[in-house]
């Protein structure tokens, strides 16, 4: 059971055919924001719930051509199959009979993840996803114990793009979707640390795990909107040089690190210094997204002067469907100027979307 490579069709995504569906996972109360994403991409949604979107993909919609990297899908279940019952043993027999049957044939012989999960917001809910989880795993140890053993209860940690499993998402308390395959948009929830100065140090760590990589000793990051310093914080504490440049104050960890430069400015104001080259452009800013692509993520990925980007759009006030299609549109900095872009609404996002990727050297 080996993670693929992330730009695979979802077609192809472990054999997923035309006439099967998705079961895509989002944060809670941007369900109609998936939907919508998935419907502009051809793609039937056949209905919604808190934190889930079933879609289909028969017919012209589904025949094997490519997705875009969705951005508010954080999981995607393959080719699922729908689980009912009316107790927690009924349940976790109809899942395990259902793994048991399309294990055949394949060997198991590394860890593999056996994911559980279900909407917080139907309360009550998580009792039943554990009690079913748990039933389930009882009857795996006595049928295939040195399988079960493999079992890991989570998602792989830096894994973008397509994998086998066993997945299961409650919907309801007697109903729920269990598939062999998935699809990871990479978000997740991060660990705190006590000296980051903001919950926006979550983001960016979050971002790091999307984009594959993270700041190392000796790059040089320049922060533009630093205040309170979360971010120059995480890059700083990898051993990274930052320059923060930001009118506001910094705090908590970011305070008078030796490897924080704070440079009292405003951010659409800095630039590089004649041939010099950051590693690492981090933008967060509370401000309308065209102005910041406009008039800063331009003229820096255009301009060749960083080599990395983490990019934060606040969307609160425009149509973020509108946005993304513009983010993605031939004319965008991101397509022009930019490889390997992921753009996510983040498990720690409100309402925002998070841009990472290489900028392309000047001239190319």
């Amino acid at each position: 059971m080996r993670w693929g490579p992330p730009q695979m069709r979802i077609a192809e995504r472990a054999g997923l055919r035309d006439d099967r569906g998705m079961l895509l996972i989002c944060q809670t109360g941007f369900e109609h924001l998936l939907a919508g994403e998935l419907a502009a991409a051809g793609v039937v949604v056949a209905e919604r719930g808190p934190g889930w979107v079933r879609a289909e993909t028969s017919g012209p919609a589904g025949a094997g051509r490519a997705l875009p990297d969705l951005a508010f899908a954080q999981l995607a279940l393959l080719d699922p199959v729908e689980i009912a019952g009316d107790s927690v043993n009924a349940l976790a027999q109809k899942v395990a009979d259902f793994f048991l049957t399309s294990l055949r044939g394949e060997r198991v012989e590394a860890a593999w993840p056996c994911v559980w999960a279900g909407p917080h917001e139907v309360v009550g809910l998580g009792r039943r996803v554990a009690a079913v989880e748990a039933a389930c795993g009882e009857l795996l140890k006595k049928r295939l114990s040195r399988v079960a053993k493999l079992a890991v209860p989570d998602l792989p940690r830096g894994v973008v793009g397509g994998g086998r499993g066993l997945f299961v998402h409650f919907t309801d308390f007697g109903r729920a979707f269990a598939a062999r395959s998935a699809w990871l948009g990479g978000q997740r929830r991060m660990a705190d640390d006590a000296l980051a100065p903001s919950r926006s140090y979550l983001k960016i760590e979050e971002a790091f795990a999307v984009l594959g990589r993270e700041p190392q000793a000796g790059e040089r990051v320049a922060d533009l909107g630093a205040a309170p310093g979360g971010w120059s914080y995480s890059a700083a504490k990898r051993g990274a040089q930052v320059v923060a440049v930001d009118n506001g104050p910094l705090k908590g960890g970011a305070l008078n690190h030796p490897l924080i430069t704070h440079r009292l400015a405003d951010a659409f104001g800095f630039r590089p210094g004649s041939g010099e080259i950051f590693d690492w452009l981090f933008c967060d800013l509370v401000e309308e997204p065209h102005h910041v692509l406009r008039n800063l993520v331009a003229p820096w990925l255009d301009g060749g002067w960083c080599r990395r980007f983490v990019i934060n759009l606040k969307f609160g006030h425009v149509d973020p469907l509108a946005l993304l299609h513009e983010l993605r549109a031939a004319e965008s900095v991101f397509v022009r100027s930019a490889t390997a872009v992921r753009l996510r609404h983040l498990y720690h996002d409100r309402e925002e979307f998070t841009v990472v990727g290489t900028a392309r050297p000047s001239g190319q």
